[in-house]
């Protein structure tokens, strides 16, 4: 095994800590609801630099000493959780300067560093070498977990998940519990140890085995030199004058990918739709409109037939005329002009594309789903979306379509494990601080920690629409049992959740009765062989949060 072992005293990057005018902002990432308080944040530039981080912060424990105040990395800041800045956070990591994607000829690969964000990512390969990772449409989330996580975009219905491209993975890891050092592992590593430790970055999450520092990618794909890009909205007063209206726009969306190639489908329909990625925004009544953005492939002749004629297909019982995109949904902001789908350079339809909506407040949960929808979950969303009592116009259930070349793979061949998905949902909530709670003349994160009220409703929303769209199956969207249904239950239309869009309250028995914890609801079968990598490379749990994967005997 070759391990490049980098001495204690090397330098550890810039220090960043209280007093400092720049420890405010580093403290914290997107969500405004988490906001640590650590000793200091390293800003590196190397791997070096991150390896004598990381012996500082072992150096300051005995190695019998509990670790009580965490170390943390941040590649872009777009945790959902409290994972990076939680309040038990000693050392933030942040491997934003680390942002460089290239052509590596000696490991004849891509490579990509974990500070690089995704449209840093995408003008860096496809300017100068003509090919795309097909990874998330926010511009500002950086690959570092992002693609350990098992990242997915708008071209991944055609070509895969980022970690189907995985072909190396640099890692900075603690195998002894006190020392640092630099670890590369490829998916041809002679070793099984380091295959092992490169399977566990093809979707076991960030922040998990070690600091990734460096993704190389072999054979990513060419995307589409032009796409067509549609966005068109319809006025949430003509669904209230008929609720059948919204369920039946949701069900025929959800039916269309399931019955994909299949004879469900109208002939017109049996064609190949691989290309087209949509995102269906199912915002709240505030709002005042729901959503729907398509992309596919231009160069094709049929694209426009093929978009007008899924279109048809799933608003065949909606009775209503589209209108402009014209207010913000979610991440992405107005798109009013792409009423008339619109051909443009796929770079080009990327960046129109690469919002990642205002720094603020939120809360988020996932699904992940085999089947259309059934019927008590679409009274469910309905319910929840048009229910007066809570007005934000930035609450949503954002539905995506999935599928494709993401389920060519086996469970088992990448830690993914969800690779039977037609769908995958987000739901999301997004709130400021609003008012100036402690009367110091600003409305800041302290107005949040002084007054619970300000996030209560957008909580308790949130919280009881998933739980009651997952009534059946105890508040979660558990997954399928691995072979026959259990007990003779039916087999369900979910199957789990998604690692990148954690959820904590998948822990809590108040909202989560399926008896399926967060890591079977994350890694399904796969969560054992993650376990066993976790207790090889971090034994002593030193790269760790509140659902992080544990080792054997933690």
């Amino acid at each position: 095994m070759t391990v490049n072992q980098i001495q204690v005293g090397a330098e550890c990057g810039i220090e960043v800590g209280p007093g400092d005018a720049r420890y405010e902002a580093l403290r914290r990432g997107f969500n405004q609801r988490f906001i640590a308080t650590p000793d200091y944040v390293s800003v590196v530039s190397s791997t070096s630099e991150v390896v004598a981080a990381v012996n500082k912060y072992l150096a300051s424990h005995r190695s019998d000493e509990d670790l009580h105040r965490r170390l943390t990395v941040r590649s872009g800041g777009h945790c959902y959780e409290n994972f990076v800045c939680g309040d038990d956070v000693g050392v933030i990591i942040d491997l934003g300067q680390l942002d460089r994607a290239y052509l590596d000829q000696e490991m004849g690969a891509y490579c990509v560093e974990s500070g690089a964000n995704n449209w840093h990512v995408a003008t860096h390969l496809y300017a100068p070498f003509g090919v795309a990772l097909p990874g998330g449409s926010c511009y500002s989330v950086a690959a570092g977990g992002h693609v350990a996580g098992g990242g997915y975009g708008l071209l991944s219905r055609q070509h895969g998940l980022t970690v189907d491209y995985l072909y190396a993975v640099e890692v900075v890891v603690v195998r002894d519990g006190q020392h640092a050092e630099v670890v590369i592992a490829r998916r041809d590593s002679p070793e099984p140890e380091l295959r092992e430790l490169w399977w566990a970055h093809t979707g076991g999450g960030g922040g998990n085995f070690g600091v990734v520092t460096r993704y190389w990618f072999k054979g990513l794909p060419e995307p589409p030199s032009q796409v067509l890009l549609h966005a068109v909205a319809w006025p949430w007063e003509d669904m209230l004058e008929d609720p059948e209206r919204l369920k039946s726009l949701v069900r025929n969306y959800g039916l269309f990918f399931e019955y994909e190639n299949t004879t469900e489908l109208p002939a017109s329909l049996r064609c190949d739709y691989s290309d087209m990625f949509t995102l269906l925004k199912l915002n709240q009544r505030a709002n005042g409109k729901i959503g729907l953005i398509t992309q596919l492939d231009a160069t094709r002749p049929d694209s426009v037939e093929r978009l007008n004629a899924f279109l048809e297909w799933i608003t065949q019982d909606l009775g209503i005329e589209p209108t402009p995109l014209d207010r913000r949904m979610g991440e992405h902001a107005p798109m009013g002009g792409l009423e008339v789908p619109t051909r443009l350079p796929w770079l080009t339809a990327t960046q129109t594309l690469n919002g990642s909506g205002d720094n603020q407040c939120g809360k988020y949960k996932s699904a992940y789903m085999r089947r259309g929808f059934t019927e008590a979950q679409l009274d469910a969303i309905y319910h929840h979306l048009s229910c007066e009592g809570y007005d934000n116009p930035q609450a949503l259930l954002q539905v995506d379509s999935y599928g494709g070349a993401i389920n060519l793979p086996d469970s088992s061949d990448t830690a993914v494990y969800q690779r039977s998905s037609v769908l995958k949902l987000q739901y999301q909530t997004y709130w400021s601080y609003q008012q100036d709670s402690n009367d110091d003349g600003v409305a800041d994160h302290h107005d949040a920690e002084a007054d619970p009220s300000i996030a209560a409703p957008h909580l308790r929303w949130i919280r009881e629409f998933y739980r009651d769209v997952y009534q059946d199956t105890g508040g979660v969207p558990i997954l399928a049992p691995t072979g026959a249904p259990d007990g003779g239950q039916p087999d369900p239309v979910t199957d789990g959740c998604y690692i990148n869009y954690p959820d904590r309250d998948l822990d809590d028995p108040e909202w989560n009765c399926s008896g399926q914890s967060a890591h079977r609801l994350y890694y399904g079968d796969n969560y054992g062989r993650l376990q066993a990598v976790k207790e090889r490379w971090d034994p002593r749990n030193v790269f760790r949060n509140a659902q992080s994967v544990r080792p054997y005997t933690d």
